[in-house]
């Protein structure tokens, strides 16, 4: 019985201890996004993360090797969030994709925050610097892309997808590359709301034929659904302008 009583405490001491280092971890990594959003990537040591976190360099380095480690788990948090929101939102359709209406799901739900896009930019630049940091960052970008490109193979016999993409794999290269250039200029004129709009524009028109439906679609319905981008008849702008990313 005694062999056992100690089992018992052996394992709730080591659950404990678990737990506590979840938090620790967690903890830290809250710390390091705000530090990091307020004065750049580049411009943070261990020692502020530990600060404000309100932990030891000990505690750190139970945790973490390096602020790049630090980062690239702050980076696989939002990538996989990013990914559940888009393979979430395209896979209500079931097989049969509806693209206009999921790129409506998708813009309406993706993660668009600026302190993130900052620090985002901030570990980009310093990842052009450095290749074997590039080489990881690339294949974190990668996750976001195979999962939207997965969701958009497992469709391609119901929705045809422009020729001039190529591929399911093309699809989700334009597709990340259009959130790429929208939060860019999202960082410049904090219009987060006016960057769904754009966000959405561009990628209904990257994935059907612009008009909303399906790209080969001959059953008649195209323009039965307003292009996203279509003003209002009370508005007396015209669409270019009305949804310009440039326009703030």
């Amino acid at each position: 019985m005694a062999g056992r009583r100690q089992e018992v405490t052996v394992g709730e001491t080591a659950r404990r201890v678990t737990r506590r280092r979840v938090r620790t971890r967690a903890s830290l990594l809250d710390a390091a996004f705000r530090v990091f959003a307020a004065k750049g990537f580049g411009r943070v040591s261990i020692e502020e993360v530990c600060e404000a976190a309100g932990y030891s360099r000990g505690a750190f380095y139970s945790n973490f090797a390096t602020l790049d480690e630090l980062f690239f788990a702050l980076y696989q948090e939002r990538a996989e969030l990013i990914a559940d929101q888009v393979a979430g939102a395209l896979a209500l359709d079931g097989p049969d994709l509806d693209v206009p209406a999921a790129v409506d799901r998708v813009t309406e739900v993706l993660l668009l925050d600026l302190d993130w896009l900052l620090v985002k930019t901030d570990f980009l630049v310093h990842a052009a610097r450095d290749p074997a940091v590039a080489e990881t960052l690339l294949e974190h970008r990668a996750r976001l892309r195979r999962a939207i490109a997965d969701r958009l193979a497992r469709a391609r016999g119901h929705t045809a997808l422009p020729a001039v993409l190529g591929d399911a794999d093309g699809a989700a290269h334009a597709v990340v590359a259009a959130y790429d250039g929208v939060t860019t200029q999202l960082l410049l004129d904090k219009d987060v709301e006016g960057a769904r709009a754009w966000l959405k524009q561009l990628l209904t028109a990257l994935l059907t034929d612009g008009s909303g439906a399906p790209a080969g679609d001959t059953q008649g319905n195209r323009g039965r659904r307003r292009s996203p981008w279509t003003p209002t008849s009370s508005s007396s702008e015209p669409a270019s302008r009305a949804w310009s990313p440039h326009t703030s």
